[in-house]
């Protein structure tokens, strides 16, 4: 288990001497301490990739079609340790183990290989025009990319940043939530493993006000791509804007609805609206977590749609049965729970849940509200966990669900 920081290919210490412990959210004990980068790390990390991308470093003269190897050894790497890596994710984040073995994995590997396939495919143009003239266009690397992943996807995540950035000629510093450091750590091992050059890739746990603001701000950093909060989104815009107008790429939350009509099949329906907010523990920034269902439908699509949910099995998420474990951390337990009363405070209807699922963790039990009125602080601010929303407007009926 890989516990430093990743820069330059080699495992360090944070340059503070400063650790933080990651803790199993199934049983709220500390697995380890992990290396805590800030603003000194980030300066070397970021030094080392902006080095990794001089003219004429081994990264610079790699052919396009090497970059694709490289990229599929990677994946194949991945895919060798699939089950291990799992097994981390889950004792990391907390999500079922057979969710992450068989939807977070593979994706992992297909990310990297569709972008390893691309890697020798892109293509400039030639244009003609007037005169003695000729004119072409090329699709050059941007340079140092800062990137900085959430909690909820750790693997899928770094997999998406990393594989358009290495695709196409950049260098990586990336910050991985300190939530989650290690199949991000783990990962990285495997990248000095299958041959990346020195600096190419750097890995930094670490915490957002520090660490990633550094990155944010860095005057060496050519772009940065977050995924995360929208109230963190506009502190990276503005630090773009302050240092020198690096490119930004945001990913930020939502609260996004699900519209049944009456003459939809109830029965795939109500599972279609129950996976779409409860998958992964409500933890994604897409889930339905607010339901808008036509009038005449109403009180059937709710009283199945709470059926649904009490048959939802919370526990162990190394149990193969286990559908839903535990939310990422104590934060986002308590987070999860201040909306739920803050939804039987302006007078939704709890239909189910709405407590502690464990005596131990950071379980929540599946949680259905009727009666949602769109002025409500569960209808209209993100939740990230397992409750949905429904409620009636007019000829609508909207259920929400935490």
């Amino acid at each position: 288990m890989w516990q430093e920081l990743f820069i330059n290919n080699q495992w360090q210490d944070a340059v503070s001497g400063k650790t933080f412990p990651t803790i199993n959210p199934a049983t709220g004990e500390v697995i380890c301490q992990v290396a805590e980068a800030d603003e000194a790390d980030v300066d070397k990390a970021v030094k080392a990739a902006h080095n990794a991308f001089k003219l004429g470093s081994p990264w610079r003269r790699m052919d396009a079609s090497h970059r694709g190897l490289l990229l599929n050894r990677l994946a194949d790497a991945i895919e060798r340790d699939s089950a291990y890596l799992a097994e981390l994710e889950t004792l990391d984040n907390g999500k079922p183990y057979a969710v992450a073995y068989t939807v977070d994995l593979p994706n992992v590997v297909k990310c990297l290989r569709y972008y390893a396939g691309w890697a020798d495919k892109w293509e400039g143009k030639t244009i003609p025009i007037d005169g003695d003239y000729f004119c072409y266009t090329r699709l050059e690397p941007i340079g140092v990319c800062g990137q900085i992943i959430p909690w909820n996807f750790p693997l899928l995540m770094q997999a998406w940043k990393l594989g358009p950035a290495l695709a196409t000629g950049n260098t990586v510093v990336m910050k991985v939530a300190e939530q989650t450091p290690l199949t991000a750590l783990y990962v990285a091992s495997l990248i000095k493993e299958v041959g990346f050059p020195e600096g190419v890739v750097n890995i930094l746990p670490g915490m957002g006000p520090s660490a990633g603001a550094a990155i944010a701000k860095h005057m060496d950093v050519d772009k940065v791509a977050f995924t995360g909060s929208t109230e963190v989104g506009h502190l990276i815009q503005q630090a773009s804007g302050s240092s020198n107008l690096k490119k930004v790429t945001l990913e930020l939350g939502g609260k996004s609805p699900n519209i049944i009509l009456s003459d939809a099949n109830m029965e795939d329906a109500v599972e279609q609206s129950h996976f779409a907010l409860f998958f992964n523990q409500g933890q994604c920034c897409c889930a339905g977590s607010r339901t808008y269902v036509q009038a005449d439908i109403y009180d059937e699509f709710v009283e199945r749609s709470v059926e649904r949910a009490k048959r939802r099995v919370v526990g162990n998420p190394f149990d193969l049965k286990t559908e839903q474990g535990p939310q990422v951390d104590q934060e986002q337990f308590n987070k999860i729970l201040g909306y739920i009363s803050s939804g039987k405070r302006e007078g939704a209807k709890l239909m189910c849940g709405g407590g502690v699922a464990a005596d131990r963790g950071y379980f929540i039990q599946p949680t259905v509200f009727g009666d949602v009125q769109d002025n409500m602080t569960i209808a209209r601010e993100e939740i990230f966990g397992p409750d949905i929303d429904k409620a009636i407007c007019l000829q609508w009926a909207r259920a929400g669900t935490v």
